[in-house]
């Protein structure tokens, strides 16, 4: 007998309600009613409004701390197996969490592989995410997981610019793989900065191996948190004769004193995606929305078709 495909449905935590609503949209289909009550002491409980019996839902939420937002895709996606969703995909344009994804000092929890067992735990039949902290956190999963690269966003933005003399730069020695493949695919130079950190959000030294000038450099990272380490690195390679520093950083926690840091530095341009809602707080900082990414591959996982074409990394 030939399998009959239902109609999917899209729904979305709270936090990532307006991404959802782009998404949805994107995809052809309407947003999901969902209703959220709330207890006086903070306790939340998600209810479908409608029936989800035998379809593939689709669960939109970045799952950045506070942990009310791994929460809250945690308990949807229990509802759903309880609804008897056929399929559950946990859409995770963030996944939070994920520099803890091994044992860096004595006594300290790999993070990252917890929350994955907990999602699959919960209930998720798949996983869709985009730029992890890093590539082997698929591995914590034993449920497919879609690892999407926001390359397919940020390059098409790059070649606009026609930048002359440009180079691919990386803020640390861990993202040099990324620089690296950004570099082949606008056939420019690489350069990576040092850093050693004196402890979290705190860096003591930076040093730069490779030259920057007369270049119009652009930094790349999976994320940018209190904007520390870019924005030293900016002003350092402005010291040492850039033409120009932008960022592109798909991840925009932008937390502590990150507005003032980019505000204050020698940045060009901070540019991010909407995976995170994010604050308009500073004129450098251009967003780049991963709705119609996200639409076109939860459109072909739930028609079985292949999503190869959407790695451009």
């Amino acid at each position: 007998m030939p399998i009959v495909i239902t109609e999917a449905k899209i729904f979305a935590c709270t936090q990532s309600k307006v991404l959802g609503e782009k998404i949805a949209k994107a995809f052809g289909a309407e947003l999901g009613k969902v209703i959220t009550s709330t207890y006086s002491d903070g306790e939340f409980q998600p209810s479908y409004e409608e029936s989800i019996r035998g379809t593939r839902i689709f669960i939109i939420g970045s799952t950045n701390p506070g942990p009310e937002n791994l929460m809250e895709m945690l308990l949807m996606i229990d509802a759903a197996k309880r609804a008897s969703a056929r399929h559950i995909t946990a859409v995770l344009p963030y996944f939070g969490w994920a520099r803890q994804d091994r044992k860096d000092k004595p006594r300290v929890p790999i993070a990252a592989k917890l929350v994955a067992k907990m999602l699959e735990a919960a209930g998720a039949t798949r996983i869709i995410t985009m730029d992890l902290h890093a590539d082997q956190i698929q591995g914590f999963f034993e449920k497919p997981v879609d690892h999407l690269f926001a390359s397919t966003i940020f390059l098409p933005y790059l070649k606009s610019l026609n930048l002359d003399n440009l180079t691919i730069a990386s803020p640390d020695m861990g993202g040099s793989k990324r620089a690296y493949a950004y570099s082949k695919a606008l056939k420019s130079d690489v350069v990576i900065c040092y850093k050693q950190r004196a402890k979290a959000n705190i860096i003591s030294h930076m040093e730069l191996i490779g030259n920057v000038e007369g270049k119009n450099v652009v930094l790349v990272d999976d994320m940018v948190d209190t904007a520390g380490t870019l924005t030293k690195a900016a002003d350092l390679m402005m010291e040492r004769g850039a033409l120009s520093v932008r960022a592109i950083c798909t991840h925009p926690i932008l937390s502590g004193k990150a507005y003032d840091n980019i505000n204050n530095s020698k940045l060009e341009e901070l540019i991010v995606t909407d995976s995170i809602p994010v604050k308009p707080l500073s004129d450098k900082v251009k967003v780049l929305s991963c709705a119609d990414l996200f639409a076109q591959v939860m459109d072909k996982v739930h028609n079985n078709q292949s999503i190869s074409s959407k790695f451009v990394m």
